[in-house]
């Protein structure tokens, strides 16, 4: 083979050679451009709903419970059988005390009914928003009640029978368990006396010696 010959076979020789590293170049640029290429994230599948299998119970009061709940409340016919089935207050909170002493040196000559009516307007006063907001600010408050000497209720209960009744009236009267005839009385006289401020006043009831305005 002559030499222009051989040199021509090696040139196409590495033509082909060159050509070949040029592909496999080329091809491996292309798979790292593939690689690179980013998966769109998936959405997320909705939650499930949570079921529980268990019943969720409200549980109800005891009957036993309910039924002693009903018997601490006593009933009656009249006013003096509810006097009579209630006990009367020991250990007396001092509000207590002042109603009930209120009753006892107000009214205890009084019927029943009247002495209830006189614990109501006490009671009515603490709610007008015009009178003190407490039992013995209202009793104490100046030139109210006649009993009441420099603010201060008399400690003497020597008649055991009124003090006992004055304390069963001002626990029923507390907790709402008679309806008092003075209703939504404030204010109340003697019947012997007409004092100026009750010609402008609405009479509500009359009980025995005393009336009672709103």
């Amino acid at each position: 083979m002559g030499s222009k010959t051989k040199f021509g076979f090696v040139a196409c020789v590495a033509a082909g050679l060159i050509a070949s590293a040029g592909f496999s170049y080329a091809g491996a640029q292309a798979q790292e451009g593939n690689s690179e290429i980013l998966i769109q994230p998936q959405p997320e599948a909705p939650a499930e709903p949570v079921f529980i299998s268990e019943e969720v119970v409200q549980p109800l009061p005891e009957p036993e419970a309910t039924q002693q709940a009903a018997a601490e409340v006593p009933t009656a016919a009249s006013l003096r059988e509810l006097i009579a089935s209630v006990e009367a207050p020991t250990n007396m909170s001092r509000e207590l005390e002042c109603l009930a002493g209120a009753i006892y040196f107000e009214s205890r000559g009084e019927p029943i009914d009247g002495q209830l009516a006189v614990a109501q307007v006490i009671i009515n006063r603490t709610e007008s928003g015009a009178f003190p907001s407490d039992y013995c600010g209202v009793v104490t408050q100046r030139a109210q009640f006649s009993f009441v000497r420099n603010g201060r209720i008399p400690s003497d209960r020597s008649n055991a029978a009124a003090w006992e009744r004055a304390r069963k009236i001002a626990r029923i009267a507390h907790e709402g368990l008679w309806d008092s005839a003075a209703r939504d009385s404030l204010y109340f006289h003697a019947t012997y006396v007409k004092p100026r401020w009750a010609r402008s006043k609405q009479a509500r009831a009359t009980i025995q010696r005393h009336i009672f305005y709103r």
